[in-house]
């Protein structure tokens, strides 16, 4: 077993706005680049309100970009287009582009497979939100502002959205969300970065092991729709419980594993917390790097997916070549297809009420 953590101290912090790309319609795309040098540094896009790059050292100092990302904004408007973005209004799935909301059925945008993913075709990853920098004591980043008209997608209700990101000395990142509605509607955030500690582009995720506190997890169908009701994680290759290797769990034979391609795309249902603020919900670590994620949330559920329909037809910003199983993301959000579900923690937004939630990415290394 590995030693306690360290936590990183980074010392002074910094942030800086510049020019990234322009779009063929004119409007610009700002890149803000903030956090420590001596700890980690994050660099977020306007542009689906997007964490583009998250740089941060492993045992001996060294650092690495460890999110996934589109090398151009022509991959990010593309095939990368929820690397690291804000998905909106609702993450996950919803059956068939139907929402039913106070007796009503509104029909919403659809991709393949006729069902509602990410929020739609043109969902809150490829809009360009309004930004602004933010600076409190012992933490900077950036606050970035959507509005989100009545109908977009096929949601009811007008939505203004606000995503804050903000870094830390010792390396936390905090990625708090928030909205209010003119009309009911639903609302399911998530950010959708790929993670990989040994460095973007660099090998696989198989070697990386993940603990998540979770005893349960959500069944899929053959197009990844839950079934409904919660299955227990012991026995099966979703017992992350206690730490396991990726390649070493996702290798197993299993029904739920070849539905979804030959990995995770699963749900977790987090186990109840009783302390205060967002619970402690998985830990991520790479044994060769000393790199080491841990993940709390205020959400109920936590989304993996290994990556494993990755194909090798996307070059990452660092020249490396994403096939299989080359990012792994830690989805936190309500569970998929809730609006159909009235058992699952419910994600109606109504007028007079705040959305809110929170997800913090702690990072530290493991010195052996």
């Amino acid at each position: 077993m590995p030693d306690a953590p360290t936590r990183l101290d980074g010392g002074s912090l910094s942030i800086r706005r510049e020019p990234y790309a322009t779009l063929p319609d004119g409007r610009v795309v700002d890149r803000w680049a903030f956090g420590s040098e001596g700890a980690v540094m994050a660099e977020v896009l306007n542009l689906g309100a997007r964490l583009q790059a998250l740089y941060a050292p492993d045992r001996d100092g060294r650092r690495a970009n460890i999110v996934l990302g589109g090398a151009s904004v022509a991959d990010m408007l593309g095939e990368a287009k929820y690397f690291g973005a804000t998905i909106g209004r609702y993450a996950n799935r919803i059956a068939a582009g139907e929402l039913p909301l106070d007796g009503a059925v509104h029909r919403l945008a659809t991709q393949g497979g006729g069902h509602t993913l990410h929020g739609g075709p043109e969902g809150f990853d490829a809009r360009v939100w309004d930004a602004a920098e933010v600076r409190e004591p012992g933490r900077v980043g950036v606050r970035l502002t959507l509005r989100s008209p009545d109908g977009d997608q096929g949601f009811p209700g007008a939505l203004t959205v606000q995503v804050t990101y903000l870094l830390d000395r010792a390396g936390s990142l905090t990625i708090a969300y928030a909205a209010v509605t003119d009309a009911p509607t639903v609302v399911n955030l998530t950010n959708h970065a790929y993670f990989n500690l040994a460095g973007e582009g660099n090998g696989t995720i198989l070697d990386h092991v993940l603990q998540i506190r979770a005893d349960q997890y959500t069944p899929v169908d053959g197009q990844l729709i839950p079934y409904g009701p919660h299955f227990p994680v012991e026995g099966t290759p979703f017992d992350l419980v206690e730490p396991r290797p990726v390649g070493e769990r996702i290798t197993a034979d299993h029904p739920q594993l070849t539905l979804a391609g030959g990995g995770f795309d699963h749900n977790w249902v987090l186990s109840p917390y009783e302390g205060n603020g967002p619970r402690p919900a998985a830990v991520l670590r790479h044994p060769a790097s000393g790199r080491r994620l841990e993940c709390l949330t205020t959400e109920p559920g936590l989304q993996i997916y290994t990556g494993q329909l990755f194909d090798g037809s996307l070059t990452g910003p660092g020249g490396g070549v994403y096939g299989a199983f080359a990012g792994i993301a830690v989805e936190t959000q309500h569970f998929p297809d809730s609006p159909h579900r009235p058992r699952y923690p419910s994600t109606v937004l109504r007028p007079g009420e705040e959305y809110r939630s929170t997800t913090v990415y702690r990072f530290s290394v493991d010195r052996r």
